[in-house]
Order: C-alpha cells, then structure tokens, then sequence
C-alpha cells in the first residue's frame, strides 16, 4: 500500500512533536560519552539509536519536499520507538539515567516534557 500525502503529513507533524531537540543540540549530544554508552549495535560498532541521532538531523537539516523515501520511512521508526520508550518511562528522576540517554540519541529530550 502506498503513502499518501495525508500520510505523509501525519507523519511530519508527529515527528516534528517527538523529536524536540534542534540539529545542533543532537549534535553536540551524540558527542558525549552519555550517548555512547548506550544502545546496542549489530556489528559491536556504533549503537543503532546513535546512528538514527546522526539521520535525525539529516532530515531536520533537509527540506520537507526534498525527503527520500528513505527519511520518510525512518521518520515513522522515530515516532514508533520515541512513543514506544516514553511509555516505559522508569519512576524518579530520569535526568541521568540510560533510559533518557537512549530516548536523546533518537532526538527526543525527556527534561524538556
């Protein structure tokens, strides 16, 4: 089944609701030893939600008519893991915990909630 533009719409906007951190506040985040301490990877190397972080702001720094379909489709795996991770939420305070460090990598900032 094809997208369609509703589709696409919906999809934007729920994006741009859960991925509350600007590129180069990612940026300098995916930087930190925070980030890499968590995630895991398929080949050992860099964690899976550390390279969505880096095509986060790939897509925020790409005009929307301008989005592959590739960006499209990850995107919607953005949306679905940020909704997905922010129903586990842990009791407490969160601020330095892995659970926000991981929900950071994939662009969203759990203080900022």
């Amino acid at each position: 089944m094809s997208e369609t533009s509703e589709d696409r719409q919906e999809t934007y906007e729920q994006f741009y609701d859960l991925v509350n951190m600007q590129p180069k506040e990612l940026e300098q985040w995916l930087e930190t030893d925070e980030s890499q301490s968590v995630g895991d990877s398929d080949d050992g190397g860099e964690s899976t939600g550390h390279k969505s972080g880096r095509q986060i702001v790939d897509i925020k720094r790409t005009n929307k008519d301008e989005l592959s379909d590739e960006q499209w489709a990850h995107m919607r795996k953005v949306c679905g893991y940020v909704k997905r991770h922010l129903a586990q939420r842990p009791d407490g305070d969160v601020s330095e915990t892995n659970w926000a460090y991981s929900l950071k990598n994939w662009g969203h900032d759990p203080q900022k909630d």
